[in-house]
């Protein structure tokens, strides 16, 4: 039966690899990879052979029509991205709802995904909080951030580490100097690290030690006392 996986990779330890994983990457006729490079390295260390293409922001517009046909022709086939969970800030979501408007089952497995220890580590309240993801660039910006600041919510962000000074000033910015940040960087590598404190606090502490790696930034929401 014809099925669509969105298999989650491991955000740094390999040894977060589920064994599920590995056995739906060997036995599905192809595996959309968004580097077929980086995914070509976790592959061999798993000993999966099955056949490999790219599938990235670039070119998944193109390709979908025709992934649903060979899929509605009977295929399996499994996505990953570079690293965490298939369409959380990366490819996957077209494909995903191209399979269910045209009837194709889809499955997600369980597995890594770096906001969820982030916000677990921040000490935040989690019992509500809202994804942003990556932020607007320039356009938009401005406007994101003014609505951001009426947030009650905790509020999960990615930022790539040559914005994260910016990033935490106009935090001081639209927020204010005491709402509580927590950074974490390199989640599950060896260098794994998570700064707590105020907006200013942790702000002061990057311009010292400019940061390296993945990032992920939670902030708690304004408070409503």
């Amino acid at each position: 039966m014809s099925k669509l996986y969105l298999v989650p990779t491991p955000i740094g330890n390999l040894d977060d690899m589920t064994f599920r994983a590995i056995k739906v990457l060997k036995e599905v006729d192809l595996i959309l990879a968004e580097d077929t490079r980086n995914s070509g390295k976790l592959l061999k260390h798993f000993e999966i052979v099955t056949h490999m293409q790219s599938h990235h922001m670039h070119n998944e517009h193109k390709t979908v029509e025709h992934l649903v046909s060979r899929l509605k022709s009977g295929e399996k086939i499994a996505l990953i991205s570079d690293a965490g969970t298939p369409a959380i800030s990366d490819p996957g979501f077209l494909l995903t709802r191209a399979c269910v408007e045209n009837g194709v089952e889809v499955e997600c497995l369980p597995g890594a995904t770096a906001f969820v220890p982030a916000l677990v580590n921040s000490g935040l309240p989690n019992d509500k909080f809202v994804f942003e993801g990556f932020l607007p660039d320039k356009k938009g910006r401005q406007t994101r951030f003014l609505a951001l600041a009426e947030e009650t919510r905790t509020m999960i962000l990615y930022v790539s580490p040559h914005k994260l000074v910016k990033t935490l000033a106009e935090f001081v910015q639209y927020f204010g100097e005491d709402r509580p940040v927590s950074v974490s960087r390199e989640l599950s590598k060896l260098h794994e690290e998570t700064i707590r404190g105020t907006a200013t606090e942790v702000l002061k502490h990057f311009e010292a030690k400019p940061p390296k790696g993945e990032i992920v930034v939670i902030v708690g929401g304004k408070s409503t006392k």
